[in-house]
Formats: structure tokens, sequence, C-alpha cells
């Protein structure tokens, strides 16, 4: 990794482009305190000790949700918009014909996209805006204050999206899992000191800080070899003639990737499961909003059952979305390939996806289990740190995408050809 970085600096075109996305990084560093006007700081203090506004959302914005900027809903309504336009482009016939028609349907889906981010992100500031009304977090409770607020976050949120496909266009990388990365990176400072002030407080030992290193150098590594892991399925095309020539004849195979769904499954069963407890916020003094709380606390048993649950479902759910076997079976045949030892169409789309349901329990199973992580290991090493399955997840991906490409445009670059 150390070896592609160094090589692409010395090439003044890749250098550009890493300077131009870390000027992005810092901009998005910037707005992250830029606070939202009107709010008293006081009583937002308070709501973030008692935990009512925090998770997920902090981590991914950077903190910024914590302190409540501008940038407070990060870039998860534009995460939001393109997964329910990947599951329409699936669901509605027109919508997939434009997805197929190439660039030009492309530019309107990615259109549509945005539209759908300033929707969501409207409406999402409208929720928090009201949220923060009910207790008592204006500097002076008006109209104008929830406008200001609203038009604040959506703007913030706009302003990410498309600083994110800025940096996709003339920078390195996917922009906006490059923007989710920084925003889970900037955390890192933070948690480091307060490991180091559990450390001198006596709160925890150092056992348990090498056991908490050690655990974290396992699931990386673990991390890691699931992303890259994949199950390969031997083709052989046949012979084929055509005029004087003959095609065809060559083995290859089809990878199939353990973790096909990537973190969106996490992402879905987290928001399913923030959102009765956001409902039950709301009612601080019902008995029933209580006990709801209660039950959906991160902390809870039921809570990781349930969620270990849902990430499972939503795993297998959002790979048979994304991924069909019979059109992989279909265009082997429509090109003269086949599996050896079994015959093209349909018993090689039954093959196929018998084969992609093992491998995607697998991954189901090891997407729950890190999901559930920081709570096991806050209880065995007594570290009250919040050790992101999700967020490694997220970081260890973008990186290892991010250096492929690297990667790629270095090999573009020293290719020479067949002739000098």
């Amino acid at each position: 990794m150390l070896e592609t970085l160094s090589s692409s600096w010395k090439l003044e075109d890749l250098r550009k482009k890493i300077i131009f996305t870390l000027v992005m990084f810092l901009i998005f560093r910037l707005g992250a305190h830029v606070p939202v006007p009107g709010i008293n700081p006081e009583i937002l203090k308070e709501l973030m000790r008692t935990g009512l506004i925090f998770g997920f959302f902090d981590v991914i914005s950077g903190g910024a949700f914590k302190r409540f900027t501008v940038f407070a809903m990060g870039i998860m309504p534009y995460i939001n918009a393109s997964i329910i336009m990947q599951l329409l482009t699936v669901a509605i016939p027109s919508l997939e014909r434009m997805a197929k028609e190439g660039i030009e349907g492309r530019k309107k889906i990615v259109q549509y996209t945005r539209y759908g981010t300033v929707i969501l992100g409207a409406i999402q500031a409208v929720g928090m805006s009201v949220y923060l009304a009910r207790y008592n977090a204006y500097l002076t409770p008006s109209f104008l204050n929830h406008v200001v607020t609203v038009i604040s976050l959506t703007a913030g949120t706009a302003f990410l999206m498309w600083l994110g496909e800025l940096i996709t266009e003339k920078g390195i990388g996917n922009g906006i899992s490059l923007i989710i990365f920084a925003g889970i990176v900037s955390r890192l400072p933070g948690g480091a000191y307060s490991v180091y002030q559990y450390l001198v407080s006596g709160t925890a030992s150092i056992f348990s800080l090498l056991l908490f290193a050690f655990i974290a150098l396992v699931v990386i590594a673990g991390v890691v070899a699931m992303h890259e892991g994949e199950r390969r399925i031997s083709v052989q095309y046949a012979k084929r003639v055509v005029g004087r020539r003959v095609y065809g004849g060559q083995s290859t195979h089809i990878p199939l990737k353990v973790n096909q769904a990537g973190v969106i499954p996490v992402i879905f069963a987290m928001s399913i499961l923030m959102f009765p407890n956001t409902l039950a916020s709301w009612f601080p003094n019902n008995t029933f909003a209580q006990q709801v709380m209660r039950f959906f606390d991160f902390r809870s048993v039921p809570y990781m059952i349930l969620y270990a649950l849902l990430i499972i479902f939503f795993t297998y759910f959002y790979t048979a979305v994304t991924f069909n076997p019979q059109d992989v079976a279909d265009n082997m045949k429509k090109y003269g390939g086949f599996i050896p030892g079994l015959r093209p169409g349909r018993p090689t789309a039954e093959y196929i996806e018998r084969i992609m349901s093992r491998i995607t329990l697998s991954g189901a199973l090891f997407l729950a289990f890190i999901a559930v992580l920081p709570n096991i290991v806050m209880a065995i090493t007594g570290l009250n740190v919040y050790f992101g399955g999700t967020s490694l997840l997220i970081v260890v991906g973008v990186a290892l995408e991010t250096m492929k490409q690297l990667e790629a445009h270095l090999l573009l670059r020293h290719y020479q050809g067949f002739m000098k």
C-alpha cells in the first residue's frame, strides 16, 4: 500500500488528484464545525449527554451530528435516496429500461437521486427541527428558526452530495464513500484520547487495552478476508467457427463475492431499528414509550438478536435484488459458455443460485457478528469505546477500493503495449 501511494505521488496527474481529494476533505472538516444558527448550546449539550440524539449518524458525519452543524445529517439522505432508486430500478420497468440506455439513462437516474436526496433531507431536517423545539433547544423559539434550521441542514447535505460528486470526477476514488470514510477516520484521535483517559484514571487496565488492540487487529484481518473473498465457478467456452476464424475454447470463471451486499444490509437494519426509538423519544413521559426505548436500547440482548436477524434477512434480500442467476446463465448460454458437468440454461441457473445461497449465508452471519461486536468488546474489555463494526466495514472497504483504483491508474500509465 505504501509503495502504491509513493508511486502515485511521483506522477504529476495522480499527485494533483490526491491533493484535490485532500483539499475536499479539508473543506468537509471545516464545514463540520459550522453550527446551525439559533440553537442553545447548553440544551444541546444536555441532549447529547443523555444520548437522545446520538448514534451511527454522528460517527459517519465525523461528529457533526453531535455538534449539530450544517453537516449534521451527513450524506445519509443521499445514501437512502440511492438505495431507494436502486430498488425502484428493479421494480419499475421504465426505470429499468432507462438504466440500460447507457450514459444518458444513468444521468437521468442520477438526477432523480439528487432530487430524492433533497426531498429526504428536507423531511429529516423538519423532524430534527420539531424534535429540538420539543426540548426547548432554540434560543428564541419561532417559525423563522425552524425555517433556518431546515434550510441549513438540507443545504449542508446537498453541498456534501456535490462535494462527493466533485471528488469522484476530479479526485481519486468514490467521493460519497470517501466522505463517509473521512468522517469516521476523523473520530479516531478522539477515540484514542478516550482510551488514554481510561488508562490514566484506572478505569481500564493495560491488559484490557492490549486485548482490545488484539481484537481490533483480528477483526480488521477478518473484514479484509471477507471483503476480498469470492467463490470461483469454472466456465468453459465452446469453440465457434465464424468464417475462417475460430472463437472460444478458453476456460474462465465466474467470481461470486461472499459479501455481495456490502454494508447496505447493516444500514437498512439500523434505520429500521432506530425508527421506533425515535418515535418513542417524542413521548418522554409515556410508560409504553419508555418500555419501547428500553427494548430498542442498542445494549439490550433483544435488540442485538433482532438486529442480527434483520441483517441476515436484508443480506439475502439485497443480494437477490442485485444478482440474478438466471441472467448470468442466459448470458453464458448466449456466448457458448457452460459449467462443466451441467447443461446450459435452467440447470446452470439453479446451480449458481444454490452456491450463491450458501456463500451469502456466510457473508450474512459475518455482517451480523461484526455489527454486534461493539457490545461484545465492551463487555470483555470494560472499555466504553464505540468500536463500530459498521464503521470498520466501511473504512476497510473504501480503503481497499481506493487502493485498487490507484493501482489501476498506475498500471495504465506504466503499460507500454506490444510496441515500444
